[in-house]
């Protein structure tokens, strides 16, 4: 049995009220943005990666655009070390790109950490942490309060003392390890105590990293303790404050955005937030979830198919199919009515040529991060619509079918979806719509057709192969598809009368193509459909003709074997 009463709350709320935050409407701008894919990211797959999948993977976060990369832990393990070393010696780190590295409060790990950032001529952030939380304390380190301090502020002062001997500029971050289980008043003390060491100025400031290293409550309770920490650090404007949550609750991108709000300057996380157990905080979500909203990120993620499969391939870990904007399937409308609002919206922002996205279901643009409109946002099954049926067959293949025939697809489409129990590509849906309805040439095969103006009148002459034979038929009416239509009734013993004649050039695929529909109304009020496709457009709708008459002729025989 489940036991809630096992639990208890292993949080801190500030001391005082800390809630300017949830005055505030939106991001208004992009925070520092650090990758740590390559350390928590790495550490947390199955099987790491290579050095060859690391140097590769540095490179992606640079193309998407990160001025700051937390490449490793170096005095974990000759891996990482020989990924760092190889940076450094093969000049791989661009000028505007500032490497972090990580490592634990503790002497011997400190000194092997500056060893291996020897000869580096970019920037570099050494980013030093140590555990505070209760539970850590009594139960790992078995410290107290004033023991932990030591150890931060030893470990802050060692690495003043190894960038002055190196000559180096090495700039400084220091996290207090499972903040969010810390005494809100107390982190603020151990990372006080750290500032004060470090002394930061203007032109060289000093980062305080606040991690959710386990996510414990609600968002908006980090967002209290972040805007506390903020008001209270000494020498706070020259202090970047930073975030690094973890996603045990699923509300790691929540966490950050409120924390944004509360005063944070800076986010570490992982591209799809790949992490420890449930995850860093993704960066793309949260990267586009201000895009959204009209603010630069100053990421990239233009290409986003392409730096997926990167990381797939790299990781051997998967992008979740509704991943926020990456997923395959994202994008995906199958609803009837979901496909209908958007094409509508598409061609709503056609006509008015507005400057603002406000497509219905559709958040962002598709094209904005490299995915399409058809295949990638319509996608037909049998929950699919006519509404989304039409826009694939208009934008993919120029057809624009009449309303009711598009419902007339939209059956025929969706039972062979339904039969097939499979979703339908855009080809499949052409080859329906093309042996269900256009150039029809059997039982009555047109061979070739001749009009004669009269006065008031059309004279239609047609030749064709019925049933293996060859007639001449003629006919007379107000227009020429008027005189074909009366020459089938009367000759071939037919009652229909034609209900909607539609045609327009095939803008897509052939530009001397022209494509007519035609639908005849039976005596029962049953509408059937019929398409022609040819170089002349008066061809084309003769056709159109023929083919719905052949339809109503198949079905009539079925009916007679039925």
């Amino acid at each position: 049995m489940m036991n809630p009463s096992k639990y208890e709350r292993a949080y801190f709320m500030p001391p005082t009220p800390s809630l300017k935050w949830a005055q505030k409407e939106y991001i208004e701008k992009a925070p520092q943005w650090c990758s740590v894919d390559l350390r928590d990211g790495n550490q947390a797959l199955i099987i790491p990666m290579s050095l060859e999948e690391k140097l590769e993977f540095f490179q992606l976060l640079v193309k998407v655009g990160f001025k700051e990369i937390e490449i490793g832990f170096p005095a974990a393990s000759e891996t990482e070390y020989q990924f760092l070393r190889t940076l450094i010696e093969e000049d791989m780190i661009p000028e505007d790109v500032t490497i972090q590295v990580l490592t634990q409060a503790r002497e011997h790990i400190i000194k092997k950490t500056f060893e291996a950032l020897e000869g580096c001529k970019s920037k570099a952030i050494v980013h030093v942490y140590n555990s505070t939380s209760v539970a850590q304390r009594e139960e790992v380190f078995k410290k107290s309060k004033e023991e932990i301090i030591e150890i931060a502020v030893k470990g802050a002062t060692l690495l003043k003392e190894l960038t002055e001997k190196a000559g180096a500029d090495y700039l400084f971050e220091y996290s207090p390890e499972s903040f969010t289980g810390t005494e809100i008043d107390y982190a603020l003390e151990v990372c006080n105590a750290v500032i004060d060491v470090w002394q930061p100025r203007p032109d060289w400031k000093v980062i305080i990293n606040l991690p959710a290293t386990v996510s414990h409550s609600l968002p908006h309770v980090y967002a209290s303790q972040i805007e506390y920490m903020s008001e209270h650090l000494n020498n706070r404007e020259n202090v970047i404050v930073s975030v690094h949550p973890h996603n045990d609750r699923g509300t790691g991108v929540a966490d950050t955005e409120l924390a944004l709000l509360a005063g944070a300057d800076r986010v570490e996380g992982t591209l799809f937030g790949n992490g420890e157990r449930t995850g860093n905080v993704d960066i793309i979500t949260l990267a586009l979830n201000m895009y959204v909203h009209g603010v630069d990120p100053k990421l990239d993620f233009s290409n986003i198919t392409e730096i997926a499969d990167t990381y797939e391939r790299l990781t051997r870990m998967t992008v979740p199919p509704r991943h926020p904007y990456a997923g395959q399937l994202v994008f995906a409308a199958f609803s009837g009515s979901h496909q209908d609002a958007i094409a509508k919206g598409m061609h709503w922002r056609e006509d008015h040529h507005c400057d603002h996205w406000t497509v219905p279901y559709l958040p962002i643009d598709p094209q904005d991060v490299g995915r399409r409109y058809e295949g990638d946002v319509i996608r037909i099954n049998s929950q699919s619509g006519k509404g989304g049926i039409g826009y694939i067959m208009e934008q993919r293949y120029g057809f624009n079918l009449p309303a009711k025939m598009r419902e007339d697809l939209g059956y025929a489409v969706k039972s062979v979806s339904d039969h097939k129990h499979k979703e339908l590509a855009p080809r499949e849906i052409l080859e329906i719509f093309e042996d269900r309805y256009v150039n029809i040439l059997s039982p009555i095969e047109l061979l070739e057709v001749h009009f004669t103006q009269r006065p008031a009148r059309i004279s239609a002459e047609i030749t064709l192969v019925r049933d293996g034979i060859h007639k001449v038929y003629h006919g007379e009416g107000n227009g020429r598809l008027d005189a074909v239509s009366n020459s089938i009734k009367r000759h071939c013993k037919l009652d229909f009368s034609v209900v909607t004649y539609e045609e327009h050039a095939l803008q897509i695929g052939s530009n001397s193509q022209a494509c007519a529909y035609v639908g005849i109304q039976l005596p029962n009020g049953n509408v059937v459909w019929g398409s022609g496709i040819h170089n002349d457009i008066i061809d084309a709708s003769v056709r159109a003709l023929f083919s719905a008459v052949n339809r109503v002729i198949i079905s009539q025989r079925e009916e007679e074997k039925e």
